[in-house]
């Protein structure tokens, strides 16, 4: 039976890039050792990092006033990193709470500063974003939540702010063409359009850096990882090649515009099956539906269980919605082919 995978995250990656990945496992690049074994201050690894790097530029469209760091703790670390880098006591950071994922932004900034949150769907359960943001006077930066995985929102567009703007893009970075050059610092987990789970890309405008009072750790400072080319300590090696191999097969399959051409694709396939069956539906406003995660329900939930079972009998895997939320969540990151998109949609007609 052919598995089609709708996970989340750790997500679906190009076979070419898992038959790659696992070739080096057992010799990287004809050196006789595998990637697993190199040492991380090797030209080996070291072409590996700069190459990584370059891509992720080109495909942003940045230059040099911006640096390319790798580093550990998932954006979860990020939440408390980025204020801690930027916050000072004459600052106050402005969030968007549009979700889980946000949510635990305001908490953790709240640690080095003052918060102040301009968006705030609570109201409607997150099924929308409040994109009417009045930004306190002596705001430092403004941070968002570019795609809620879910709740399944998304920003189309991002606001306009003379203060910086932060974004967390784990769950939507290099699914279409982006305005990269808006953001002052963009953060991401690589485990959901950028390779396998265990390294965090960090993109920073370099000029940003060092304007705060507080004495960081050095494990914890930007400047300190930018003065060390990510190799402050022992990096996640495997982690950043596979990341190196996706970003490859993005350039190879014709870049971001090709990403956001299939991505948009599934996405419209998916909502216009939604809206046309009675059996189910969508309450995400329509103008902030994420392409990448679909969060729908049941119009009866008593069949939800009944659903849920006949996608696993399908070979669907992780379908199943967040557990703060619930209901049905269909992730179509950039590996994910239009064909499974299609064969969930046609079980979805054939549940009805």
């Amino acid at each position: 039976m052919q598995l089609h995978n709708f996970n989340s995250g750790p997500s679906i990656l190009p076979k070419e890039v898992l038959d790659q990945a696992a070739a080096a496992i057992h010799n990287f690049n004809n050196t006789g050792l595998s990637i697993l074994e190199i040492g991380h201050r090797t030209t080996h690894f070291v072409d590996v990092v700069t190459e990584a790097q370059q891509i992720i530029k080109r495909l942003m469209g940045l230059g040099d006033d911006y640096e390319v760091l790798f580093l550990q703790g998932g954006a979860t670390m990020q939440f408390m990193q980025v204020p801690m880098n930027l916050l000072d006591e004459n600052g106050l950071a402005a969030i968007c709470d549009n979700g889980v994922w946000g949510n635990k932004a305001v908490k953790e900034a709240k640690l080095f500063g003052p918060v102040a949150v301009v968006s705030d769907s609570t109201d409607q359960k997150h099924t929308y974003i409040n994109k009417q943001l009045d930004l306190p006077k002596g705001t430092t930066y403004l941070h968002i939540t570019t795609n809620n995985t879910v709740e399944g929102t998304q920003w189309h567009q991002y606001p306009q702010t003379s203060s910086l703007l932060i974004g967390d893009m784990s769950s939507d970075i290099f699914c279409r063409p982006t305005a990269f050059h808006q953001f002052d610092l963009i953060y991401a987990g690589a485990q959901k359009n950028m390779g396998a789970a265990g390294v965090t890309i960090v993109v920073v405008k370099k000029e940003i850096l060092g304007k705060t009072n507080r004495p960081i750790p050095a494990i914890l400072d930007y400047k300190k990882h930018i003065e060390a080319g990510s190799l402050l300590n022992t990096p996640p090696v495997f982690s950043i090649y596979v990341s190196l191999l996706t970003l490859r097969w993005i350039e190879a399959q014709g870049g971001l515009i090709e990403m956001g051409k299939r991505n948009n694709e599934k996405a419209a396939l998916i909502y216009d099956t939604i809206d046309q069956l009675p059996a189910f539906y969508c309450p995400i406003a329509k103008e902030d539906r994420s392409i990448m995660n679909a969060v729908f329900f049941l119009t009866d939930p008593t069949r939800e269980a009944a659903f849920l079972d006949l996608c696993k009998k399908e070979g669907m895997i992780g379908v199943k919605g967040y557990r703060t939320v619930g209901g049905i969540r269909v992730s179509m990151y950039n590996a994910l082919p239009l064909s499974s998109v299609q064969t969930f949609c046609d079980l979805m007609k054939s549940f009805t």
